[in-house]
């Protein structure tokens, strides 16, 4: 398979056409080979217009919502960033060209180790790997100019909230049964209000199901 060429039509025929129009991330998407954060048996998948499963019950999210997603957290070039649930990495791997350092976060040591091995296939230095549960986020490097949640959640726990620094921004897709959307936490000085920006429904990623609740 022509990866390079996959590449390509990836970002013509999914990601342009979802108005993305941000040149720096549309070139990182045509750079990064997204086959490497994907396993060798799903590697003719890496490309196509759905999330791919890298593990039991773990996906990277489909390259529209990815790059959409992306778009409207508005990445600089001097920005620290965090990735949680990010299974393999790719979504911090493209982070990692966009920004000045980046934490790719999972709650599963197995993945994060794969995720490590991919970054640095891809010479991404400026990327590392950590492991704890989702709620929790990865305090020891806060504050993040940008978080980002590769998947969906039914809660936005306070701790990603804190972890942001002034001006920061959070991207989520918060599931309400079926349906999810897509939104963008900012923080401003000491207040923290969102928007949504498109609607999606990827998977929820692990332990951010909301806890049922029971009437007597």
């Amino acid at each position: 398979m022509d990866f390079a060429r996959a590449r390509d039509i990836m970002v013509e025929s999914q990601v342009r056409p979802a108005d993305v129009t941000d040149p720096r991330l549309a070139a990182a998407m045509r750079h990064l080979p997204r086959e490497r954060f994907t396993p060798a048996q799903k590697r003719q998948m890496a490309y196509a217009d759905m999330e791919v499963e890298v593990a039991p019950g773990r996906t990277l999210m489909r390259p529209r919502d990815l790059a959409k997603l992306l778009q409207a957290l508005a990445p600089q070039a001097g920005d620290r960033a965090l990735e949680i649930a990010g299974a393999t990495g790719y979504g911090a791997a493209v982070l990692a060209t966009l920004c000045k350092d980046v934490v790719a976060h999972d709650p599963d040591p197995d993945l994060s180790f794969t995720a490590r091995a991919a970054l640095e296939s891809c010479g991404l230095t400026n990327a590392k790997t950590v492991t704890t549960p989702a709620l929790e986020g990865w305090r020891d490097e806060a504050p993040y100019n940008v978080i980002l949640l590769n998947g969906s959640t039914e809660i936005v726990p306070d701790a990603w909230l804190a972890q942001l620094a002034p001006g920061g921004r959070l991207g989520v897709i918060v599931r309400q049964g079926p349906a999810g959307s897509a939104r963008i936490y900012t923080r401003a000085d000491s207040a923290v209000a969102y928007r949504t920006v498109f609607d999606a429904a990827p998977p929820i990623a692990p332990g951010l199901v909301k806890p049922a609740t029971f009437a007597l």
